[in-house]
């Protein structure tokens, strides 16, 4: 238990601490207008109270990604818990703050306009391509796990297809109508449900702390195949909503429209990350401490889905109303991203075909593909689509990272926040593309029977990681003494 203490600790001293660092590096500015002071449309650009925009990230950049990906994550063993603290405070949450600052400057944009101004035109547009159908991939995938339990929750006749119907209709609510009027109202109310139910969850595990193992104790990977399952990289992707995520910087942007001053940036888009994170190791502690351990998590997990567990713990802990708060949670979660996933997605294709979101008819040409789209894409495997999802969402943090390294350098700040992480993500995603089976394995393992070997990828990761530094010092040397504007190019 002294090792939770201090790790939940470190995470709350790193927003207070480092957060205020990572601020002052970019130069916050309070007395800048933010978007939505100059351009409030009222549907996108609405200014809402600070609580309601911290909510609504939380929920936005949340998902199942703390709680069933540190349940799931936290099998690789102690140095779980250690990513899930330095990688939020130290590459998270300056990945999601970095992002909203970026976007606050650049009048809301989205990330692929945000990432193109840095990295170049070349790089803009396939951003585009690969942002937008990320979003509407995870607006697919986050249909399926709230059916499923709401199926199982409600009478035969309400079956899985009928709660897909019902969840995508909502999808479409939440991405044609003003910010304000459905998700400013609801995310409130399902972002206090799960943080109560955190708390509650983080209260019962100091009951039960003689069951709690510390972190120096057992320390390996306790996967029950560690060869296959090898720390670096499997568990960096594992676990990305905890620690870094992607996905986040495409939500950041969001919020950006609807900030009323940018004193607000680091408690909505940093607070909003180091709260994910003590979410994720709250339920990552409570995973182990539940179960008995490594082993008990082991044998409990089996074969099924991290949701069984959840309902075991909040209901054994928490009592009946645990148990509704539990069902909400794991119902609400992956709703409350895969709605602003495709508004998202609206946004982007919005921003690059330079098309204004007044109008509703507006917004029903750019939506209506979309939904056409996603709907396709939900007729696929569930499980195919969520195996590529993993690192295709590490991929898109990765130039975030880079297109953020560069904007600092040329704006002559310290830009080592944002390069350390850059690199180490770039060498996590390619070798995890290159060694996991759901990387190009998938495809080489028709010719190359055996797989791609584990020092090959991670060479192949490291190389890549060296390559853009090496093009990211380059840049460096066109840069004019004096801070002037410039852009670069890794085309």
């Amino acid at each position: 238990m002294i090792s939770f203490t201090l790790s939940l600790l470190f995470l709350i001293a790193g927003y207070f601490v480092y957060g205020k660092y990572v601020s002052s590096v970019f130069g916050q500015d309070s007395s800048r207008p933010t978007p939505v002071n100059r351009l409030a449309d009222g549907v996108d650009f609405v200014k809402l109270p600070t609580w309601k925009v911290f909510l609504i990230q939380f929920l936005n950049i949340a998902g199942l990604g703390p709680i069933f990906g540190a349940i799931m994550g936290v099998m690789f063993g102690p140095a779980a818990f250690l990513w899930i603290v330095f990688g939020t405070i130290f590459a998270g949450a300056v990945h999601d703050y970095m992002a909203g600052m970026l976007s606050l400057r650049r009048d809301g944009a989205s990330l692929p306009e945000i990432v193109g101004d840095n990295l170049g035109s070349g790089i803009k547009n396939a951003m585009r391509v690969f942002s937008l159908l990320l979003m509407i991939l995870v607006g697919a995938v986050f249909v399926y796990n709230p059916a499923d339990l709401l199926a199982m929750l409600t009478p035969d006749h309400l079956d899985k297809m009928f709660w897909i119907v019902v969840i995508f209709a909502y999808y479409m609510l939440a991405t044609l109508l003003p910010i304000d009027k459905l998700i400013g109202k609801l995310y409130p109310l399902f972002g206090i449900a799960l943080l109560f139910m955190a708390v509650g969850i983080l209260t019962m595990l100091y009951a039960h702390a003689a069951d709690m193992p510390e972190i120096w104790s057992d320390f390996y990977n306790h996967k029950a195949d560690p060869e296959a399952n090898p720390i670096f990289p499997m568990m960096f992707v594992s676990i990305a909503c905890g620690a870094i995520s992607g996905f986040h910087a495409t939500q950041s942007p969001m919020m950006a429209r609807c900030l009323d001053n940018e004193r607000h940036a680091r408690p909505v888009f940093y607070g909003a990350m180091v709260t994910e994170g003590i979410v994720a190791l709250v339920w990552a502690a409570a995973a182990i401490t539940f179960t008995g351990g490594y082993d008990g998590l082991e044998n409990t997990l089996g074969g099924s889905s991290p949701a069984v567990l959840v309902n075991l713990i909040s209901r054994s802990w928490l009592g009946t109303f645990g148990g509704i708060l539990a069902i909400l949670g794991v119902i609400a979660a992956p709703i409350t991203s895969g709605d602003t996933a495709l508004r998202s997605a609206r946004l982007i294709a919005a921003d690059f075909m330079g098309t204004g979101q007044k109008s509703i008819s507006k917004r029903l040409m750019i939506s209506i593909p979309i939904f056409a789209v996603c709907f396709i894409i939900m007729l696929l495997p569930y499980e195919a689509l969520w195996r590529y999802f993993a690192w295709c969402n590490q991929v898109l943090s990765v130039f975030t990272l880079w297109a953020i390294t560069v904007y600092l350098a040329r704006e002559r700040k310290a830009y080592v926040i944002t390069l350390v992480p850059a690199m180490f993500m770039t060498a996590v995603t390619v070798t995890y593309i290159f060694y996991a089976p759901e990387g190009l394995p998938s495809i080489t393992n028709l010719i190359w029977q055996e797989g791609i070997p584990y020092l090959a990828a991670s060479g192949a990761g490291i190389a890549v990681s060296g390559i853009f530094l090496y093009l990211f010092g380059r840049y460096l040397q066109t840069l004019p003494a004096p801070a002037t504007a410039g852009q670069a190019s890794f085309d």
